[in-house]
């Protein structure tokens, strides 16, 4: 089978026993992964990129398959998405008000994530597992629900204090983590980092932050059938293949017998799927 498009993230779910499901979209299609577990697979670039927004034609890719205009102007590549502490709407200076109204304004998470250890994270209430699932993450504890990601970023502040915020990628690909007790974790961070969060919520409107003392962890499981035991990473823009044997699919990387590939850093590239 042969397939050709634009790459986009893997789409990602989590069915009833805790197993990550993946399906790759190539511009108009969608092609379900687990299904090709243990095939060998390969992926052709052919030179061309397209903005993910726009769709326009793009020497070059920035920050995951957007055009140097789009990465200029829209809200979603601001550098207050990476550090969201950083929001500055409130000054009147978001690129796009209508766009973080309906972004950044909604109900946010803060959570306890085993990827390659425990770290601390955010995101969108409602991007819950798939966040969890593009981290690779293997246990996931909701840990505050607050009203804004603006004040989601002042608490993650506080917390990586006592925890990393970051994901080890090239650990995370070697080996499944192994079990932490989050709900111990959470309740040992939270005890420490108290008096701060007490602080910031009462400088927010009533019932801005929640905490989710009640929340029981969750169980990710990845179609993995080998870990390798290096990993070396295929890169589009220095060779345009990335063959082999597909042993298994975790966060947004597939893993091969001969490497690993990160999907979405190159969303937007054109690619012919074959198997």
């Amino acid at each position: 089978m042969e397939y050709h498009g634009n790459l986009r993230k893997m789409n990602t779910a989590l069915d009833d026993q805790g197993n990550a499901l993946y399906a790759l979209p190539l511009s108009d299609q969608t092609i379900d992964l687990n299904p090709l577990l243990g095939q060998s697979i390969k992926l052709a670039y052919s030179g061309t990129i397209h903005c993910i927004h726009c769709g326009r034609k793009t020497a070059k890719s920035f920050n995951q398959g957007y055009c140097f205009p789009c990465f200029r102007k829209l809200a979603r590549c601001d550098t207050c998405i990476i550090k969201p502490e950083l929001c500055h709407y409130h000054q009147g200076t978001c690129r796009e008000p209508e766009w973080g109204e309906i972004h950044c304004f909604q109900p946010h998470i803060v959570y306890l994530a085993n990827s390659s250890g425990l770290k601390v994270g955010i995101t969108r209430r409602s991007q819950i597992p798939t966040r969890w699932i593009d981290q690779g993450a293997v246990q996931a504890l909701p840990i505050l629900e607050v009203s804004s990601r603006y004040l989601a970023g002042k608490l993650e502040v506080i917390l990586k204090q006592h925890v990393s915020d970051r994901t080890q990628w090239q650990k995370m690909l070697k080996s499944k983590a192994e079990t932490l007790d989050l709900e111990d974790q959470r309740d040992r961070l939270l005890a420490l980092c108290e008096p701060e969060i007490n602080q910031t919520a009462t400088s927010c409107e009533k019932e801005a932050v929640q905490w989710l003392a009640r929340a029981g962890a969750v169980v990710i499981h990845y179609p993995v059938l080998e870990y390798p035991a290096k990993v070396k990473a295929f890169n589009f823009d220095k060779s345009p293949e990335a063959e082999g044997r597909l042993l298994g699919i975790k966060g947004q990387y597939l893993i091969f017998d001969s490497g690993v590939i990160n999907i979405r850093k190159f969303a937007g590239y054109e690619v012919a799927l074959s198997y």
